[in-house]
């Protein structure tokens, strides 16, 4: 079973997602298991204080060192666990990065900063405590915070888990490239007096023709 860890402050944020469509099967399949843990679990005062102000002066609040420290140690570690910290500076996410995590790894630890960032003492932390350890971003643009980039890199992930899918051929990536076209019934489709054709090729039946014009809209 593959395994997410998903540190936030917004816990309540992935509900939805994660309950819903494959996901949600591939949980009740035990094919993955997602973990949303609460930051503020993980304080010890009473308003559960996860932030605080720059040092050096400036706008916005840093997730504290404390708090995360003591998550990262809660969390039990084997040779097959890495940490992912999401970051606008880091190594960009695509779907090699997405097979090669579901290859490598059986558990990923996902930390969803918020505000201006966190502590930057919590890299070092993660190294002390052994992890192997990422920063990574989802695109070349900033985010809030990290819980939408923590989504979209657990599906991306799971989705290359034998199983989590039904058949290995639904990772259409892997038999042709990304962004093949689709087409359903019907096979015409009339819309403000103009006609919208299927190609005329997948529906010939021709399965040798179909896999190369298939291969003729893969976008390079």
């Amino acid at each position: 079973m593959f395994q997410f860890d998903i540190i936030t402050i917004f816990p309540e944020i992935f509900t939805s997602y994660f309950s819903e469509s494959i996901i949600s099967r591939a949980q009740k399949s035990k094919l993955i298991k997602i973990n949303v843990h609460d930051l503020r679990k993980w304080t010890t005062d009473k308003r559960k204080t996860v932030d605080d102000k720059p040092y050096g002066g400036g706008p916005g609040m840093v997730l504290k060192v404390e708090p995360l420290a003591k998550a990262l140690r809660a969390m039990k570690k084997n040779k097959k666990t890495k940490v992912i910290l999401f970051s606008a500076g880091g190594k960009q996410f695509d779907n090699g990065v997405a097979a090669e995590l579901a290859k490598k790894y059986n558990r990923l630890i996902l930390l969803c900063g918020h505000y201006e960032g966190v502590d930057e003492r919590v890299k070092k932390i993660i190294k002390d405590l052994g992890f192997d350890f990422s920063e990574i971003s989802i695109g070349p643009y900033v985010l809030t915070g990290g819980e939408l980039p923590a989504m979209v890199l657990a599906d991306a992930v799971a989705r290359q888990i034998p199983g989590v899918l039904g058949k290995t051929e639904s990772l259409e990536e892997k038999r042709l490239g990304v962004g093949v076209p689709s087409y359903t019934r019907p096979e015409i489709f009339v819309w403000k007096g103009k006609k919208y054709q299927v190609p005329k090729v997948l529906l010939s039946g021709d399965h040798k023709k179909i896999e190369e014009w298939r291969k003729g809209q893969i976008k390079r």
